[in-house]
């Protein structure tokens, strides 16, 4: 039985913190067009995202605001992801991914200054993330559909955050370890 059904509000209690196995190992993938539990959780996680980021809901419930939830960082062992935020061009994003797969990337990188956060580090970490600027990504939705999304900018960003949790990877892990602040050459800054 499945606690994270459609009606269950996600706080932050649920979300796993770094230092916990599951963060830091691949996720399984999930049976397409997914099991109703699946849909259900999905569908609590976008929840959280968009309570996180509404002021009233965010203080009444104690949420630090998110962009991006993967289903590792509620203590689920299953490949999928959602995704709610406005990019830098002012644009609204809400992505539900199942299964999803970078298929192609640009030489082209950005980062985000001054770092990157993530839901499950409660502490400040200082350094550049090089992440490609452009992406093609694979995925299913709610349905089980096959869909292909061109990502660039923030939400290409994001969308390699969330990606890089179902394959164990913690966003800290792509700083530079000599200098925090070093790039690769072909690296600007999103802003």
């Amino acid at each position: 039985m499945n606690k994270f059904h459609s009606n269950y509000i996600i706080t932050m209690k649920d979300i796993v913190r770094e230092g916990n196995d599951i963060l830091h190992r691949p996720t399984l993938e999930v049976m397409v067009p997914p099991p109703e539990e699946d849909k259900e959780t999905l569908t609590s996680m976008m929840n959280f995202l968009k309570n996180s980021q509404d002021p009233i809901l965010s203080k009444k419930y104690k949420l630090r605001g998110g962009v991006g939830l993967s289903a590792n960082q509620i203590g689920l062992n299953k490949r999928m992801f959602v995704a709610y935020f406005t990019d830098e061009m002012g644009k609204e994003h809400e992505y539900t991914l199942i299964n999803p797969k970078i298929i192609s990337h640009s030489v082209s990188m950005i980062y985000l200054p001054p770092s990157e956060g993530c839901l499950s580090v409660d502490r400040d970490i200082n350094g550049f993330v090089p992440r490609y600027e452009r992406i093609k990504v694979k995925g299913f939705n709610l349905e089980g559909e096959e869909i292909i999304l061109k990502l660039n900018g923030y939400s290409s960003i994001v969308i390699q955050h969330e990606i890089d949790h179902l394959n164990g990877i913690m966003f800290y892990e792509r700083i530079n370890k000599e200098n925090p602040f070093k790039l690769p050459e072909n690296c600007k800054s999103l802003y």
